[in-house]
């Protein structure tokens, strides 16, 4: 234990350091104290701003490494209930005193009052301990309120989080050390414990949209780490990363519970909470909350005699970037390329070494989705490589082989006939052969619709031992992005109702894939077809209207989970729709939350960004897509 100075020597040097500093007390009591009460105040910004005070409290959280470089303090015995004069804790902004205060410690601190970006603090000019003991603080148990007036009436008060709380964003976990959580339930989507995407649920820029988008902002609230920290900066990557490890997870969808009481703090436009202590690593004695682990080891049973998925392998390239002149990379904390960032063709690994890691979570992953058909996404096309259209399509199926074992997978082969100008990645199909059977040569739709996306591809398969009534049709799809906006005017720049850009474009690619699968019905003898991949439009979204209204069933739409996270809301970019005629056949769906739902430290793509190692040979982050699943019943009646 730190040595304690007597209550005279206490009161001496705080008197020297008020004489240095030439205070003055603002409004006070006869000891010259002001309670932080009234500096806090009713309103958002202090009443004694600009001003120099003296205040006592009990040290609640203390931060000498990690950038903040304060403490907050709060008056003693306070906290049962929230003071009318305003809030009972305020930010000590102390860089050189910091390192001498613990929490616990009762200390009177001299300093000016200032609203920093909107947080009130004290900075301080002089800080001294108190011999005399004081009546700990009690953290105030409460809901979190939704509003920013109700939550400044707290402000800085060490607070002991009620109801429940769902993990709905970890994005910036990898490099803020902050994860997002979302308060009880939504009162506008029946159950939803998440930040939804509005537009996966309601009309793009309707009421409805516009009412969850203002309910996700008041349920959400960070969970910081004690610190300020980026991680990607190479003087940080030695700190370990907070709360998770290779082994425990922060998932988006689990529950987190408070374990430890947590200080309401408002810093970088957000609402916070922040631990007592920098919490570094998983482990840390400061980490206040547990994280259920949700078990994602295999996709849920969906049924029937046929299944069939969709999954985005995150660009597959067997051509790496050192094989090619002028690419650019992003490296790892030692500098060594992991990704390609541009300058070439090749999207994915940097070197021979990381592809070998991309690859192991790939063929994890699809060995375990274990999808007798399974559409792929953003698979490299060989052709621009000087090579055959299906070398890495070919190169993955015998890695899957080699996993499993034995010889369970095949590709379906590119047609003869292929587009002029195609993309660098571009669409394909894998199926496991003891299961189903092409039937006839692939297709590939040749559309001006999809001179800015991935041209459709088609093959018909029938299950082995059936007969034609086995028979279906699937289309893998990888339509326009939304990113990249013109910002021309025209109907494909954003236009604001959270559609985002290019929406007219995949607009028109779903009416030309409406087509293409209606002029195949007669040639491969089936009406039982699928639409798979990844369509870049959320579940209400107008490209996706398009599709209902041709007939064809969203099944992924029935599966309690969604595909995609951005921006911390969840949603399903990646969809599979059924005929009618097949609809009716369908046993059951899933989307299989092992990629969106999970840190991006997962990925290869972070391989040795921290001095914490997330990246291990297993599905987790295979893709920042979800694969989406479903079950068939094929019978020969």
């Amino acid at each position: 234990m730190r040595k304690r100075t007597s209550m005279a020597l206490a009161a001496a040097a705080l008197g020297a350091s008020l004489a240095a500093g030439g205070i003055v007390p603002a409004t006070a009591d006869d000891s010259g104290i002001t309670s932080i009460e009234q500096i806090q105040g009713a309103a958002d910004t202090s009443p004694f701003a600009g001003k120099k005070v003296t205040v006592r409290g009990v040290v609640t959280g203390a931060y000498a490494d990690g950038g903040i470089r304060g403490f907050y303090l709060q008056t003693a015995g306070s906290g049962a209930e929230i003071s009318p004069l305003g809030s009972s804790g305020i930010f000590v902004y102390a860089p050189r005193q910091v390192s001498s205060v613990a929490v616990g410690d009762h200390v009177e601190v001299a300093g000016t009052v200032s609203e920093y970006f909107g947080l009130t603090q004290i900075s301080a000019s002089g800080v001294a301990p108190l011999a005399e003991p004081a009546e700990a603080v009690k953290p105030l148990s409460t809901p979190l309120p939704a509003s920013d007036a109700d939550r400044e009436r707290f402000e800085s008060m060490l607070v002991d989080p009620q109801g429940q709380f769902t993990v709905s964003d970890n994005y910036s976990l990898n490099q803020y050390g902050e994860i997002t959580l979302a308060q009880g339930t939504s009162s506008i989507v029946p159950g939803e414990r998440t930040l939804r995407q509005p537009t996966d649920v309601f009309a793009p820029g309707s009421a409805q949209a516009l009412r969850l988008a203002e309910e996700n902002e008041q349920r959400a609230i960070v969970l910081d780490d004690g610190a300020t920290l980026n991680f990607s900066t190479a003087s940080n990557t030695s700190v370990p990363l907070p709360y998770l490890d290779a082994q425990r997870r922060v998932t988006v969808g689990a529950a987190a519970a408070f374990t430890d009481p947590v200080i309401m703090d408002y810093r970088y436009d957000l609402w916070r909470l922040q631990p007592t202590g920098q919490v570094t690593g998983a482990q840390d004695a400061d980490i206040p909350v547990s994280f259920e682990q949700i078990d994602s080891s295999k996709p849920q049973d969906v049924g029937g005699n046929v299944s069939v998925g969709s999954f985005n392998v995150l660009n597959y390239f067997t051509t790496t970037g050192d094989s090619l002149e002028g690419c650019t990379y992003y490296n790892d904390r030692q500098g060594v390329p992991v990704t390609v960032r541009g300058g070439c063709d090749a999207r994915g690994a940097a070197t021979e070494a990381s592809f070998e890691r991309q690859q192991a979570k790939i063929v994890a992953a699809l060995n375990k989705f274990d999808a007798d058909v399974v559409v792929l996404e953003e698979i490299e096309n060989s052709a621009r490589f000087g090579q055959d259209r299906d070398a890495a399509l070919a190169h993955l199926v015998d890695e899957l082989n080699a996993a499993a074992g034995q010889n369970r997978w095949s590709y379906a082969p590119s047609p003869g006939a292929v587009p002029a100008d195609e993309d660098v990645i571009r669409t394909a199909m894998i199926y496991q052969r003891d299961a189903v059977k092409p039937i006839g040569k692939s297709r590939i739709l040749d559309d001006p619709a999809f001179d800015n996306a991935r041209d459709p591809m088609a093959q018909a398969f029938q299950r082995v031992g059936g007969n034609q009534k086995t028979r279906f049709l699937v289309i893998a799809n990888h339509f326009k992005s939304k990113g990249s906006d013109p910002k021309d005017g025209s109907a494909n720049a954003d236009q604001g109702d959270g559609q985002g850009a290019w929406n007219a474009a995949r607009v028109e690619q779903a009416t030309a894939l409406v087509k293409f699968a209606d002029s195949l019905k007669k040639t491969s003898n089936t009406d039982q077809i699928l639409l798979a991949g990844d369509f870049n439009s959320y579940s209400a979204e107008d490209p996706i209207k398009v599709l209902s209204q041709a007939g064809y069933v969203d099944l992924g739409a029935a599966a309690d989970s969604r595909s995609y996270l951005f921006a911390g809301l969840t949603g399903s970019l990646d969809h599979v729709f059924a005929s009618r005629p097949l609809a009716k056949k369908v046993a059951g769906q899933d989307i299989w939350n092992i990629n969106a739902t999970e840190s991006i430290g997962y990925e290869y793509s972070r391989y040795n960004y921290n001095v914490t190692q997330l990246v291990t040979g297993n599905q987790y982050r295979s893709s920042d897509h979800d694969p989406v699943l479903v079950g068939l019943q094929l019978d020969k009646k």
